[in-house]
């Protein structure tokens, strides 16, 4: 007959195979957790412009919140800021602007120091900043001091282009210190903001070597802008000339006789058979140029701000740049 088995012998081992289990499935859900908590909390994301949030929105792949100060088709030297926008950038994970005269609001907020540096993104840090020039012809060039003597003045008095995105080498930089950036926030998602930002940029190459491809087999090297000049990074990246009525961030609209009269002869002495204009503003002086010299007005896109159709449609930098492209290509001919 077989002996009983001895039960109080076998409980100690149960009772630990139990603690063992249930230690193994606490440990799981505690790890399940965080793990979900990790992927479940955002980053809030505010850009003061257009471009910032387009190169976050592409990096985060919308897993964060990003939005933008400045509404869709307003003028960018226009903004101003609000109350609810400052409570808004304070409770932001990250801030992203450009830097520069249209945003000497920032300068302001900043020096309230009641936001931590470390929230803070200036992308104008982020690449070789160009002192805003004007070009022979443009309004206000006869009156303008030499490059020479310019150098003398303080560095508080030198004006620098802020349009830096204009050239794509320069937006592959900007998308990347957005990446870094925002890697620093959630670490969690490195992996995920890298994947997002190397194709965006790859994206960028291929319009980067298009460009270089359209410059290279164009009959002509010159840009005659009946308009503002905001390409200053674009043309000095690609080898090109230009002649416009005003700077990048003039906020004259009329331009004098003596300018109009220059950009004409121009046009009619170079052969130039498109006048180009800048996105959201008017197309008179452009069209007033053209008429004189027989030429067609295009648009050759900036990127400073999106119309609200295109917003709403999802338009990227990317999708412009591909149509400033066709633009390019016509007007090199």
């Amino acid at each position: 007959m077989e002996p009983p088995k001895n039960t109080i012998s076998n409980r100690p081992f149960k009772i630990i195979c139990w603690t063992v289990l249930a230690v193994a499935i606490l440990t799981l859900c505690v790890f399940m957790v965080i793990k979900l908590g990790n992927r479940g909390k955002t980053a809030s994301i505010i850009s003061s412009n257009y471009i910032g949030y387009d190169f976050a929105r592409a990096v985060t792949g919308e897993n964060d919140t990003v939005s933008m100060l400045i509404k869709p088709g307003a003028e960018i030297h226009d903004f101003e800021l609000t109350p609810e926008d400052i409570i808004n950038i304070k409770n932001a994970d990250l801030f992203i602007y450009v830097g520069g005269e249209s945003e000497e609001w920032v300068e302001d907020l900043l020096a309230s120091n009641e936001i931590p540096p470390g929230k803070v993104l200036r992308l104008m840090d982020i690449v070789e900043a160009k002192e805003e020039e004007l070009s022979e012809g443009m309004e206000g060039h006869e009156t303008h001091e030499p490059h020479e003597s310019r150098d003398t003045h303080h560095e508080s008095e030198v004006e620098y282009d802020e349009h830096i995105w204009t050239s794509p080498v320069n937006a592959i930089k900007l998308i990347n210190a957005i990446k870094d950036k925002l890697s620093t926030i959630h670490p969690e998602r490195r992996d995920v903001y890298k994947t997002n930002a190397d194709s965006y940029i790859a994206r960028l190459s291929d319009i980067d070597q298009k460009i270089r491809n359209v410059v290279a087999n164009g009959n002509r090297k010159e840009l005659i802008f009946g308009d503002r000049f905001p390409f200053r990074y674009f043309v000095d990246e690609y080898g090109l000339s230009y002649y416009a009525a005003f700077p990048g961030c003039s906020e004259q609209t009329e331009a004098s006789s003596q300018t109009i009269a220059f950009l004409v002869d121009k046009a009619k002495a170079d052969n130039i058979k498109t006048i180009l204009k800048i996105e959201l503003t008017s197309d008179k002086l452009a069209q007033a140029i053209a008429g004189e010299v027989g030429a067609q007005v295009l648009t050759l896109n900036a990127v400073h701000n999106i119309s609200e159709e295109d917003f709403r449609n999802g338009v990227t930098y990317a999708d412009i740049m591909e149509e400033n492209i066709k633009v390019l290509q016509e007007a090199l001919e």
